[in-house]
């Protein structure tokens, strides 16, 4: 295995998750995810509310501009924070293993939801 000092290498685990949960199972976990880094209130995740639960969660070396450039990749209506699906698809668009498989798992979801793809 191939070392590097990048603080930000992200080592790619949804498409195992997939594999080991099913695509409804991972869209749950999914969800779960967003409930944890959303604003209770608003039902989105904001600057305050990721900022506050990325220090309960440890994850203190990211600096607020981090924080704000997290929010902005994501934020598709240019409100400034984040819906459940606007978080939803940050999180396929960053998994590079999601992507290639995404068009597949979507149908698995679909059909187990009744919803067409």
């Amino acid at each position: 295995m191939e070392t590097t000092d990048d603080p930000f290498l992200f080592e790619d685990y949804f498409p195992s998750m997939v594999e080991r949960l099913g695509a409804e199972g991972f869209m749950g976990e999914l969800c779960n995810g967003f409930r944890l880094l959303m604003d209770v209130e608003k039902g989105l995740i904001t600057f305050e509310s990721l900022k506050r639960n990325t220090l309960q969660l440890g994850l203190v070396e990211l600096g607020d501009d981090e924080l704000i450039y997290m929010l902005a990749e994501g934020d598709l209506d240019g409100d400034g924070a984040l819906s459940q699906l606007e978080f939803c698809i940050l999180m396929f668009r960053l998994s590079p293993g999601l992507m290639d498989g995404s068009k597949r798992w979507m149908e698995d979801v679909g059909g187990a939801s009744g919803i067409v793809v």
